[in-house]
């Protein structure tokens, strides 16, 4: 698939001189030794799910059939490892859009049994395909539209580091019921931190966060709000140029 152009990060001067340089040096080897395990310990776990929850996939196939018809999968393309697009999978829960039945909105177009597989987050397993390809990891920041790309500024562009995830930090902090600010901040954070034990206590906060069916949605929307870009920044009172010709 092809690479999406992103911003370029920012680089980080480091004033704090060398001892503190060779500190951040050391972590971000560490970080780039756990990627290569962790790619490992990713289709391991792939695997393992894909086959024990085989039986549950195809349940679950056979309800989304019934209730939705065909297809049963979702895939839509979305922005990956350093912006390279690939498609993700995953089941449906909305019915296909049809203006003449008023099916237009997220909110019109999600089921009973759409809402059910997203609180559940039964919806999200066919993506454990796109783990066993390679395309995403169980951990890491969710992968969000294509369109969204031109509109990261350089820190937030930064979660294109690493691997999308299934779950990441900003689902078991809030999910959906946080504001694209704050996801982003939690994605930049998992980029900087990931860990085998980060990741682990991830995972195990995930199972909680979907057993008590917290942040489904955004406050006030069916799914989530869409993003539309950071807000200018506002020049400090007194640095427009009519404070300079006084």
């Amino acid at each position: 698939m092809p690479k999406v152009a992103l911003h370029a990060a920012q680089s980080r001067a480091d004033a704090s001189g060398p001892a503190t340089g060779r500190k951040k040096l050391s972590a971000v080897t560490t970080r780039r030794t756990y990627d290569r395990w962790k790619r490992l310990f990713d289709v391991l776990g792939a695997l393992l799910v894909l086959l024990l929850g085989a039986p549950l996939m195809a349940v679950v196939a056979l309800v989304v059939l019934v209730a939705h018809g065909r297809p049963v999968l979702f895939r839509h393309t979305r922005p990956g490892l350093h912006g390279e697009l690939f498609d993700v999978v995953k089941f449906r829960t909305m019915r296909h859009p049809d203006p003449a039945r008023g099916l237009v909105d997220d909110a019109d177009r999600l089921t009973r049994v759409g809402r059910w597989l997203r609180a559940s987050s039964l919806d999200e397993l066919p993506e454990f395909w796109n783990v066993l390809r390679g395309e995403m990891s169980v951990v890491g920041p969710r992968p969000h539209l294509v369109q969204y790309l031109s509109l990261y500024n350089p820190e937030q562009a930064r979660r294109h580091e690493v691997r999308p995830g299934i779950t990441g930090l900003a689902q078991v902090r809030g999910r959906n019921a946080l504001d694209w600010g704050a996801k982003f901040a939690y994605d930049v954070e998992y980029v900087d931190r990931r860990s085998f034990l980060f990741d682990l206590r991830i995972v195990l906060a995930t199972v909680w966060v979907v057993l008590s069916r917290q942040g489904i949605s955004a406050p006030g929307a069916a799914t989530w709000h869409e993003f539309t870009g950071n807000p200018p920044v506002q020049a400090p009172a007194g640095d427009d140029d009519s404070a300079h010709r006084r």
